[in-house]
């Protein structure tokens, strides 16, 4: 155990492998020492992955919560509030034990700083949490960089037989603000309104018509009406009562743009559940992020854009 094990309740190590045996002599030891504990113990990874997990663990995987990280954590955003979090709460004031993979090698370049900054703020997420979330990076299929970046979003790093602390870990906040990254212009094709008070109304049917034009089905367009009424909301109410909504088809996804001029300080926005008796309010970016397929923030004061993007 490292010094930064030792010091805290809260670990966090990334897992370097390469290859199928290297996976699971990194992860299996790891699950059989959380069931030998009596801890929970979820694993959310790739379906390749889990599949291999599965096998290896024979009738002992009945033991463990076991999610497809494509399907679970597709958007990074949504990981913390409804996945990692939410077993947490729902085994509140044990230890649990979590083997997380939302970086694979099916990842775009388009979802990866969402992806980063998602590693980044588990670190402010589960701070004082007594909670072991393992991430596993294949050093053979993902990009350097990726790699690389593990290091500055994880206080510690294990292999299948080598554990040290990270010389590279850095300030979640930061690393996060690291990857608050400009997005390209929409398109010249794409439909555009005003996002106003007295247009609330009018934003909803005009996303509703846009999502049914682009084929998406009733529910996901239905997904679309709610997200986009989220958004025109928040900056009607948060971010000067005025914005620009644009709307369009891209690479089979449904794409939705919101620019105001807000300016979203906080980087666990969306990230965190809001409790049942909480205030009204903070709840809308953490709707958006469960019904959207990826959602991309990029703000500065005076300014801010938030991208979703939604597969049929």
């Amino acid at each position: 155990m490292s010094d930064r094990e030792a010091a805290a309740p809260f670990v966090h190590p990334a897992l370097f492998y390469a290859g199928p045996d290297e996976y699971l002599a990194g992860t299996v030891p790891f699950i059989e020492a959380g069931l030998a504990a009596g801890e929970p113990v979820m694993v959310a990874v790739p379906g390749d992955n889990l599949d291999r997990i599965r096998a290896a663990l024979g009738p002992a995987a009945g033991r463990v919560r076991l999610h497809d990280m494509q399907v679970a954590g597709r958007n990074p955003g949504r990981i913390i509030p409804g996945v990692l979090l939410a077993f947490a709460a729902a085994h509140a004031g044990r230890p649990v034990r979590i083997i997380g993979e939302p970086i694979w090698a099916g990842r775009s370049a388009l979802e990866y700083p969402a992806c980063a900054q998602h590693e980044a703020l588990i670190n402010a997420a589960f701070a004082g949490r007594d909670a072991t979330i393992l991430c596993p990076y294949d050093t053979t299929r993902l990009d350097p960089d990726w790699v690389r970046d593990a290091y500055r979003t994880h206080p510690v790093v294990w292999t299948a037989t080598v554990r040290h602390d990270s010389a590279d870990y850095r300030d979640p906040a930061d690393v996060a603000a690291g990857f608050n990254l400009p997005l390209p212009d929409p398109p010249p094709h794409a439909a555009t309104m005003t996002v106003e008070i007295t247009e609330l109304a009018a934003v909803r049917r005009f996303a509703a018509a846009l999502g049914a034009a682009a084929g998406l089905s009733e529910d996901r367009a239905a997904d679309l009406v709610i997200a986009v009424g989220e958004l025109a909301a928040n900056t009607v109410e948060h971010a000067g009562g005025t914005g620009r909504l644009a709307i369009w088809v891209e690479d089979g996804r449904v794409v939705c743009q919101v620019t105001d001029a807000g300016h979203v300080t906080d980087p666990m926005a969306g990230r965190l559940p809001v409790p049942p008796d909480a205030p009204t309010g903070g709840r809308g970016l953490v709707l958006v992020n469960q019904l959207c397929d990826l959602v991309r923030i990029h703000t500065r004061p005076g300014a801010t854009t938030i991208r979703v993007h939604l597969a049929p």
